[in-house]
């Protein structure tokens, strides 16, 4: 048995990889899309149209809870569409979302009749014209962070569709970390490309530089849509995949026939509101609702946290090699998130319900030291970076374990519908903590030395309460996941 074992793998094909390589690129673009706007608008856009730490707030909550209310329906879209055509979608509509944040600057200068640019920057800051400017500016870019919206919601229900497709359970944990750290991947390349790219096309004289990196930066999903429609099929109707691989692939079907290595068993959909019945779907809702907008509020706000408290612009030298080495640190430890539950299945025995979740309990304590990311900058302005960098690994080991816990509990048919209703529940929570941290910044910068915090005053005691809130998120949402499925119980169609 064992040589027979070891022939069929030396045997197999690896096509399934080729699938994982090309959600980690979608999953990349996606995450470059979200970054340019939190990488310009501090130093490039801001100045021009007025926009203050609550506007800036407004932009991405607004996006948050567009993106959840997608969410919500996205994965059922997936489901009804398939994955080759709903990925397209998918993909296609976010990055025409992105290109059009490039002309908000052209039409804001239009609708308000001012000359230039140049002419709406100079609008002395606080009047009732420099008001209009950013109410009209922040309209316009929240059309456009609708669109994207839309389009992103689809990007995680496709990516764990497809690794459900072509990953047995024991892997699938370890493919989607692959996949999920393109987030990490795009958020580390976003930092070297896209503020020197809108540095560059300002000083050639192309706008004010950022519409530029808007529209490069959207141009990328257009490309990955061409490899996709060449690339992707059913593993049960790829020519690059063969009858080992489809074998391993299928190695947790509880009926190993002949036939049911070359044909996929149908599967009842469950129906769209009967999914909320589930505890299991409770569960995964919880674990995104309250860890979702940590990772947010540290992709949306932490270039404007180093410009704001430390004065590196997003554009400097240091200001790219902090936020370099943030994302350097999560892509790297996050990897090996999705490899520790499978050792605890292979090594010790466990289902892989229950190594998940043992996973799970021990990186919701990597985010703890962000208690003291705040204090830490007093010594130095790296220890920020790098405890917000081990509390970011944390949350994408989290995230991809997060992920898998939906095919460990859910037919294939309704993998996608679950991924979208907690991905809803994730844009929610991301949509509290962003809209509430830019109130909170403005609130506590206006009162200054009037508004304490755990011996911090002002912009600063802002910061500490949404680290805070930040380091215990995980731990609420283990327990309360734990107590909704304390053991391993799938839900059949």
């Amino acid at each position: 048995m064992t040589n027979q074992t070891s022939t069929t793998t030396k045997l197999m094909t690896n096509w399934r990889w080729w699938m994982c390589v090309l959600l980690f690129v979608a999953t990349t673009v996606n995450y470059l899309d979200r970054q340019v706007l939190s990488l310009t608008w501090k130093d490039f856009i801001a100045p021009e149209f007025h926009w203050t730490d609550s506007d800036y707030g407004t932009i991405t909550a607004v996006f948050s809870i567009i993106y959840a209310i997608c969410m919500l329906f996205a994965g059922k879209f997936i489901d009804w569409m398939g994955t080759r055509k709903g990925y397209l979608w998918s993909i296609g509509i976010w990055s025409a979302g992105a290109c059009l944040h490039a002309i908000c600057g052209w039409l804001t200068v239009h609708i308000e009749g001012f000359e230039s640019v140049q002419a709406m920057t100079a609008v002395e800051a606080g009047t009732a014209a420099a008001t209009a400017i950013a109410t009209t500016s922040v309209w316009l870019f929240l059309a456009a962070r609708c669109v994207l919206a839309l389009g992103e919601a689809g990007n995680f229900p496709a990516a764990i569709k497809v690794t459900a497709e072509y990953f047995p359970k024991k892997d699938r944990a370890f493919a989607t970390s692959i996949f999920n750290a393109g987030a990490s991947v795009g958020a580390l390349i976003a930092p070297v490309t896209i503020p020197l790219l809108a540095k560059y096309f300002k000083s050639i004289g192309v706008g004010g530089g950022w519409e530029m990196a808007f529209v490069i930066i959207g141009a990328l999903g257009f490309i990955w849509m061409g490899f996709w429609i060449f690339m992707y099929d059913k593993p049960e109707e790829s020519k690059h995949v063969n009858s080992a691989e489809l074998e391993y692939i299928h190695q947790d079907d509880a009926e190993t026939t002949a036939e049911t290595k070359t044909t996929t068993k149908e599967e009842k959909a469950i129906p769209f509101w009967k999914c909320f019945t589930y505890r299991q779907t409770w569960s995964f809702i919880v674990g995104k609702f309250f860890t979702d907008g940590v990772w947010w509020f540290y992709l949306f706000w932490a270039p404007a946290y180093f410009s704001d408290q430390y004065g590196y612009r997003s554009d400097s030298g240091t200001g790219m090699a902090l936020i370099i080495t943030l994302y350097a640190i999560v892509t790297v430890l996050s990897i090996f998130g999705g490899y520790l539950p499978r050792l605890f299945v292979d090594k010790k025995g466990m289902n892989p319900y229950a190594g998940r979740m043992l996973a799970m309990l021990i990186f919701a304590f990597l985010p703890l030291p962000a208690l003291f990311a705040q204090s830490a900058g007093a010594i130095s302005v790296w220890w920020p970076a790098i405890i917000i960098g081990i509390a970011g690994a944390g949350h994408q080991a989290w995230s991809a374990n997060l992920f898998s816990t939906i095919g460990d509990m859910f037919p294939k048919s309704a993998i996608a519908t679950i991924t979208g209703i907690g991905g809803m529940a994730g844009g929610i929570g991301s949509f509290l903590i962003n809209k509430g941290a830019g109130a909170l910044f403005t609130y506590s910068e206006n009162l200054g030395e009037a508004f304490h915090f755990m011996g911090f005053d002002g912009k600063q005691a802002g910061y500490m309460i949404i680290f805070c809130i930040c380091a215990v998120a995980y731990l609420v949402a283990w327990c309360i996941m734990k107590a909704l499925v304390p053991k391993y119980k799938p839900i059949e169609a």
